[in-house]
């Protein structure tokens, strides 16, 4: 997908590529996987453009797939125009299958998008930076190597039940951080997709419960959020 900013006419290029590139990969597919139980979803792509967006749609839907992507996000743009090319796309796409957004977010961006009918996202940001020692927690950001964490002795995060939050403190986590050790990579990591799956039990619990409104209404888009 292309960087942002990038011009229509480029973004045009791109998207009609990305649909040739659809049309040939879903026959290959078919021919390939069918009796299989795996789904291929096209993505759709138009840059910052809703005008493209809609037209990729309208030619990705031909395929009549078990789900689609919403691709091209996260690239650089404000986080308001991507929400905004999530409204535009994920209406246009059907609602009883999947939409999938690709590399989105941060914890506070994820209620967001699922009030734009997103079903299903993906991102490297909580093993990625687990890796480099930032660690997402109720409470806010966690950089562990900071020095206030020496002799602190209380779980990563109270609200936490991961097997990190429930053995380990922060004073021994940063000192496995600060010695290089493999295993912080491996507790931070637990850690930090654990507290993306709670996040989104939470934003399904609340759907549930049809307080949903109340917890996007709730959440102050900006790092340090919790969710």
């Amino acid at each position: 997908c292309l960087g942002y900013p990038a011009t229509h006419d480029a973004a045009e290029e791109s998207t009609n590529r990305t649909v040739r590139w659809a049309r040939s990969a879903y026959a290959h597919y078919l021919c390939r996987e069918k009796g299989l139980h795996c789904a291929l979803f096209p993505i759709v792509q138009g840059g910052m453009f809703a005008d493209l967006r809609r037209s990729c749609v309208d030619a990705l839907l031909e395929l009549d797939a078990p789900g689609y992507a919403i691709g091209g996000l996260s690239v650089g743009e404000p986080r308001e125009l991507s929400y905004e090319m999530a409204a535009v796309t994920a209406p246009l796409l059907p609602a009883g299958r999947p939409r999938y957004a690709m590399g989105v977010g941060m914890p506070e961006e994820l209620p967001q998008y699922v009030a734009q009918g997103i079903d299903m996202m993906d991102c490297v940001l909580p093993t990625r930076n687990a890796r480099t020692g930032y660690l997402f927690t109720s409470e806010g950001k966690v950089m562990i190597k900071q020095s206030q964490y020496i002799e602190d002795m209380h779980p990563l995060d109270p609200a936490c039940r991961c097997y990190t939050c429930t053995t380990f403190s922060r004073a021994y986590l940063r000192h496995l951080y600060m010695a290089g050790e493999i295993l912080f990579s491996m507790l931070a990591t637990l850690h930090n997709v654990q507290y993306f799956l709670d996040t989104m039990r939470r934003i399904r619990q609340a759907i549930l419960d049809g307080t949903f409104p109340a917890l996007l209404r709730s959440i102050s888009v900006g790092e340090d959020s919790s969710v």
